[in-house]
Order: structure tokens, then sequence, then C-alpha cells
């Protein structure tokens, strides 16, 4: 009889701890449930045309010596032609940066005659020289890299980059980009409670979109997932979007 007793305490036991489970788990799913599907979400969005006003643009030159000497000499007088060009050019000192020199060392191969190596020897030092120009007057920059015939024309054997364009104010044009997108996407919230005969009541939360910056009216630039910064256009378009989510009242 004891033992018929414990039986029954322990199948009474078991459904209770079923029904518990039951019961806790039902009340987690209608959680889940209720906080998933309330209120209501529109995507503002918000873009500006503006002109960069920072250009950073560099360049660099070679030369070519039978002895580290020679070619030392000869990098250095490339390097004095080109401070003086763009000197000349309304460059500033401040606005120039030339970097540490380049140095490698040729070889020339000796051939057996069946045209296997059979030795090297020296053939002279390759030396080279990068420079970055820094400036406000994007304008200035801009036409000098376009133009370094003076510079071929002189002997100094000098490539240029293309320039990279930067803007000095993007924190305040990201705050008001997002201002802007903010107001569109609440005004959208306000469009389809109107609609359904509601309001829009407290916010549950609110999604920045990425930050992305374009060349102005470029059709085959595209967004990217981690955002795009374009520095190759001087004239650019910045956007962002903002996603809104409210409480029905």
């Amino acid at each position: 009889m004891k033992e018929y007793k414990s039986i029954v305490i322990a199948l009474i036991a078991g459904i209770s701890a079923i029904i518990c489970v039951f019961v806790g788990s039902s009340g987690l799913v209608n959680f889940k449930q209720v906080s998933q599907s309330g209120g209501i979400s529109a995507t503002g969005s918000a873009s500006q045309n503006f002109t960069s006003d920072l250009i950073v643009w560099r360049g660099s030159f070679s030369a070519y010596g039978v002895t580290a000497k020679d070619a030392y000499a000869q990098i250095k007088k490339n390097s004095d032609i080109t401070r003086q060009y763009l000197l000349d050019n309304g460059v500033t000192e401040d606005e120039m940066i030339f970097y540490s020199v380049n140095i490698s060392k040729r070889y020339k191969y000796i051939y057996n005659d069946e045209g296997s190596i059979i030795d090297e020897v020296s053939d002279g030092y390759d030396l080279s020289q990068e420079l970055s120009v820094t400036s406000t007057d994007v304008d200035k920059i801009d036409n000098i890299s376009r133009d370094v015939s003076q510079l071929i024309e002189a002997g100094v054997e000098f490539v240029s980059d293309s320039p990279e364009y930067y803007y000095t104010k993007l924190d305040e044009l990201k705050l008001d980009l997002i201002n802007q997108a903010t107001q569109n996407a609440k005004a959208r919230i306000d469009i389809l409670t109107q609609n359904s005969n509601s309001k829009a009541g407290r916010l549950l939360n609110a999604n920045l979109g990425v930050f992305q910056i374009t060349a102005q009216n470029s059709d085959s630039e595209e967004y990217s997932y981690g955002g795009t910064f374009n520095t190759s256009s001087k004239n650019k378009t910045a956007s962002i979007t903002v996603k809104l989510n409210y409480a029905v009242d």
C-alpha cells in the first residue's frame, strides 16, 4: 500500500511539473509575440549635395645612377626642381611633404653559351621619392595636378596620382542629415497613423542607417553595406536613412 501511494505521488508531481513548464513557456511565447508585433515603423531618408573643401594630391619621381652617389645627386636635383615648381605655382611649404627616398640596387646577369645564369653584377641604383600636397585651396591644387608638363620638360620623371577630395565639416553634415531623415520618418509615421484612424504613441526604437558619400549625379556608383566614401570626386552627395518604430495609441 505504501509503495502504491509513492507511485501516485510521483505521478502527480510529474504531471504538475509538466503543467508548470507548459504554462511558463506559453507565457514566454505570448510575451515575445506581444513585444515583436506591436508598433508601426517607417524609414526616412535625407540627402545633400556638397563641394569638397580639402584636397590631397600625391605624386612621385625617380632617378638612376651608376653609383649610389650619382643616384642621390640626381634625386636631390629632381626634388629641388619639383619643390621650386610647386612654390612657383602658389603651393606653400606647409602644404607639401617630401617623404624619405627609396633605393634599390640593379643587377645585370651574366649568361653562359647555353643560356644559363652564371653570375650577376651591379648595374647601378634606382631611387624614388614620394610627395604629397594637402590644401584647402582645392581649385589651385586641382589645376596643378592636371598639368605637370613643366616638370617632365625639366627632366623629372614625375608620376602624378589622381587627387583625393575631402570635406572638413563632415560631422556637422552628418548631424544635419540625421535630423532631416528623422523628421522625414516621423512624417511618414504620422501619415500612416492618420489614414488608419490612430496616432503614434511613444518611440519604441530607432535605427540609424549607413552614411553614404557618392559622386554627384553618378549612375554607376552603388551604395555598399558598410557605407560608401567617395574621394575621387570634388562634388559629392551625402545620404543617410533612419528607421523609427512607434507604439500605436
